[in-house]
């Protein structure tokens, strides 16, 4: 992930707005939004999801698993703020 492009992108961003991103409050944001993608993201290049989960040996059980407190997010190419 090239961070610096990102962080390119929402300095061009906040400009379009009619902002400052040199302004007290706004100089860290960039940085801010490319850390943020890099953890939304960071599961695009992750390995088949098989390799990484493996069952129990000798469990033999046929029931619904659930896993919770898990952080899940939908982004859109057509809008990019997550959901």
């Amino acid at each position: 992930m090239d961070q610096e492009k990102i962080k390119t992108g929402v300095r061009l961003i906040l400009e379009g707005i009619g902002e400052d991103p040199d302004r007290p409050g706004l100089q860290k944001t960039p940085q801010r939004v490319a850390e943020m993608y890099g953890d939304i993201f960071s599961g695009i290049h992750a390995p088949d999801p098989a390799e990484l989960l493996t069952a129990i040996p000798g469990d033999h059980h046929r029931e619904m698993v659930l896993i919770r407190d898990t952080d899940t997010y939908e982004i859109y190419k057509h809008t990019l703020p997550p959901c």
